[in-house]
């Protein structure tokens, strides 16, 4: 493929900065960053595997998000770090279209799971008595097979419209990741097409989530102003709390980062925002739903309480 599509077969990735003395802070500090994002990301799965009461709706959405988040910091990560520590950071032509294919899947794949997350508080507070059989196992492996379905078909339109470009002799990506912008800034023929999909399936897979979120929350809000008791309001509030900041944190940054023209947003600032949605808010989302979480505490207390019995 590789030899029909380009006349490349490795490229360089610049890294996050080409300063010396900033390399090997960058290096622990965002080591650490990894470490955190793993930990977290696999506690979170195994608490809600080990934990019978926590095998609901919610948590089984969750559980998603966590492994999707785990999967594509461990897309983008190992391979940055290593940008900190060699002089050349390459990357074949097959290893990048890989990292672009299984990049674009996850990110699309969590801004789906968020928006049946959202749905799935809409049903658990606007509708209550009909709350396990709307989200009924069978519909909750259908919302999800939807996630996934949306994520390959994104992936695959991203990763085949940069697989149909030729690239030309500079083989240096200005990045850390092999990304769709940095990849059309290096290709020899026009990519006005190719930035029309990056567009399209952008605004698509940022839109819809957004809408239906934004939709779920309205409703949301309606139902909580009718609640009488200030008690009721302040568990409907706090239910609702982590998953908005969660939305908030990865949706800004990546409208941000592609719903800009290349000329309006430098490279240099979209590793900024692209830093942020691909380490930072993986790392993020663990703590968030475990520190504002009152059933997560619960069953980490627990689980920590029966190995030290035991």
């Amino acid at each position: 493929m590789a030899a029909e599509n380009s006349s490349m077969t490795k490229f360089i990735l610049a890294g996050l900065t080409s300063q010396p003395e900033l390399q090997i802070l960058l290096f622990f500090l965002f080591l650490g960053f990894y470490v955190v994002t793993v930990l977290g990301n696999l506690g979170l799965i195994t608490l809600i595997g080990l934990n019978s009461h926590l095998h609901t709706p919610m948590y089984f959405f969750l559980f998603n998000l966590s492994l999707i988040d785990l999967c594509y910091s461990t897309t983008i990560t190992p391979k940055m770090l290593m940008s900190f520590v060699s002089k050349k950071n390459i990357i074949s032509y097959t290893g990048c279209v890989t990292q672009l294919f299984f990049f674009c899947f996850f990110v699309i794949s969590e801004s789906f799971i968020l928006s049946a997350m959202a749905y799935d508080r809409y049903v658990a507070i606007c509708n209550p008595l009909v709350y396990t059989v709307t989200m009924s196992p069978q519909v909750r492996l259908l919302l999800l097979s939807g996630v996934y379905g949306m994520g390959f078909a994104g992936a695959m339109a991203h990763t085949g419209s940069i697989m149909s470009l030729t690239f030309c002799a500079d083989n240096l990506v200005n990045h850390f990741m092999c990304d769709i912008l940095p990849l059309l800034e290096l290709s020899c023929n026009s990519t006005y097409v190719n930035e029309l999909v990056v567009f399209i399936v952008v605004a698509i897979d940022i839109g819809m989530p957004i809408v239906t979120i934004f939709i779920s929350y309205a409703l949301i809000l309606c139902s909580i102003l009718h609640i009488s008791s200030a008690e009721g309001r302040s568990k409907a509030f706090s239910t609702c709390s982590s998953h908005m900041i969660v939305v908030s944190l990865f949706f800004g940054s990546g409208a941000f980062m592609y719903l800009k023209p290349p000329s309006v947003l430098p490279l240099d600032q979209g590793k900024v925002s692209s830093l942020f949605y691909t380490i930072v808010v993986p790392m993020l989302n663990p703590l968030i739903y475990s520190l504002r979480n009152k059933d997560v505490k619960v069953a980490l207390r627990k689980t920590l309480g029966r190995k030290v019995f035991s």
